[in-house]
């Protein structure tokens, strides 16, 4: 499946019908942490078995597995946001399509990237109901509206040690204070959170005050 890199860079779904779960991969060790969320988007109760990259692999498209394979193992050595839309099979045997949203977490004294971090977001029900170019539409449409808002929140889970509800608080509360919209507020954080350096946190929370 083709689509624009550039309009699903900080795509996430933007009603209640889709399910959002969170990932976090430790690089030293190869651990995955899912939420409960990725479990089922996986087709899978939580803690029915323990994810690994082999398993996330294993469950793409064959058609795309190579692709998200690629993008993984860019990530691990930029730590720079990215993001994919592809198909996986579920546990079931289902095709569904994901949206994967994500960005590397730098060890603040190394400067090295040790964490991945972000979301899946499954797209199936939009894919369904209007086909893969509308499916692409809702896509840019989310790019434009919560995805900048969605990477920053994972930022700061990432660099504040807080859950995403948290962390959405102290975006609105930074952007009430600071009279700037919430959108473009999340999208500063983002790019201070990319730009290089190991004093991410401490850049981060300075926007904030």
């Amino acid at each position: 499946m083709s689509v624009d890199d550039h309009a699903i860079e900080h795509a996430l779904a933007r009603g209640a019908s889709q399910q959002i779960g969170q990932y976090r991969l430790e690089l030293a060790t190869g651990t995955w942490w899912w939420s409960s969320e990725t479990y089922r988007v996986h087709g899978f109760e939580p803690g029915e078995v323990v994810p690994t990259t082999e398993l996330v692999l294993a469950h793409k498209h064959p058609d795309d597995r190579d692709r998200v394979r690629q993008i993984l193992d860019e990530a691990r050595a930029t730590g720079e946001p990215f993001s994919s839309v592809h198909r996986i099979m579920d546990a079931s045997g289902k095709e569904r399509y994901l949206v994967i949203v994500g960005q590397g977490r730098r060890d603040p004294v190394t400067g090295m990237v040790v964490e991945l971090l972000g979301y899946f977001v499954d797209i199936t029900s939009t894919v369904a109901a209007g086909g893969e170019e509308r499916a692409h539409r809702d896509i840019a449409a989310a790019a434009a509206g919560r995805g900048p808002i969605e990477q920053a929140k994972g930022i700061l889970v990432a660099t504040h040690g807080v859950d995403p509800d948290e962390a959405f608080g102290l975006l609105k509360r930074a952007s009430n204070d600071k009279n700037v919209r919430l959108r473009d507020l999340a999208r500063v954080v983002v790019d201070e959170a990319t730009r290089s350096g190991a004093d991410c946190a401490e850049r981060v929370e300075a926007l904030l005050r």
